[in-house]
């Protein structure tokens, strides 16, 4: 026989049942992938759902309300309206996870261990497959990140456009995980800039000016080789400047009055 102890331990373990608005929320996805259906298709209508799955309205309507707030679909009213699937962007798939990360104290270490792993791959795989639009926005970004900031806005903004650079190649990535882990990694690069204010650090700005126009010159030539060795290097010396960065703010912030923090 087990004892109390025991089996509140059991009960712990054990798996949590499934709502069953999320077993046609998971329906639904599989049917998704089975079928390759594409955004812009719909989904069978209400009454439809209900005979398919023998659940109340209720239930049904549940599961339809979960799946627009994940961004699976979106729900449109009057004739012609119904649920129709739509792409889920990397902002509504990034936020979650970067919310997650929140609390967990992270600094620019946690981030350039993954991004000197997977930049440079990234960038090897968009070589030959820049087009004039993809060259006429790098140039442009580059030449915004070229102009003397008047005030912490612009200076702001220039630290956002040096992260926007990186996720330009990662939009002309091929392969959607490995643009997508990038993506996530510069928005949470921004974040921690942003949140630190880490913001004021002119050495910081010309070199990532310096390794973008080196980039750019080396993928118009469609030298792969150089374009690896340009963005492993662009990411070690990125990570160094972040590094003297956060030592600043953390020596900064020690000797404020403690109602100034």
């Amino acid at each position: 026989m087990k004892s109390p102890q025991d089996a509140m331990t059991f009960g712990q373990n054990r798996p949590r049942r499934q709502k069953l608005s999320d077993v046609i929320v998971e329906d639904v996805k599989r049917w998704i992938v089975a079928e390759r259906k594409q955004p812009g298709d719909r989904l069978p209508n209400e009454k439809e759902l209900i005979e398919l799955f023998g659940y109340s309205k209720s239930t049904v309507r549940e599961a339809l309300k979960a799946l627009e707030v994940r961004g699976l679909i979106s729900i449109r009213t009057g004739p012609g309206g119904g649920a129709y699937l739509q792409q889920v962007s990397v902002d509504h798939a990034s936020e979650p996870l970067r919310n997650f990360l929140h609390f967990h104290h992270l600094d620019g270490h946690h981030i350039y261990q993954l991004r000197k792993v997977l930049e440079p791959e990234l960038a090897v795989s968009v070589v030959g497959k820049l087009t004039p639009e993809h060259f006429e926005r790098l140039e442009a970004n580059v030449r915004l990140c070229t102009l003397e900031p008047t005030n912490e806005d612009e200076l702001r903004t220039q630290r956002e456009a040096e992260l926007a650079f990186h996720t330009m190649l990662a939009e002309a990535c091929p392969n959607p995980v490995l643009s997508f882990m990038c993506r996530f990694l510069n928005d949470l690069l921004r974040d921690l800039v942003v949140y630190k204010k880490a913001l004021d650090h002119h050495h910081f700005g010309e070199a990532n000016v310096d390794y973008h126009t080196q980039l750019l010159s080396a993928y118009r030539r469609e030298d792969a080789e150089e374009v690896r060795r340009l963005m492993a290097e662009h990411m070690v010396d990125a990570e160094a400047h972040m590094h003297e960065m956060e030592a600043h703010i953390g020596a900064k912030h020690l000797l404020l009055p403690s109602g100034q923090r």
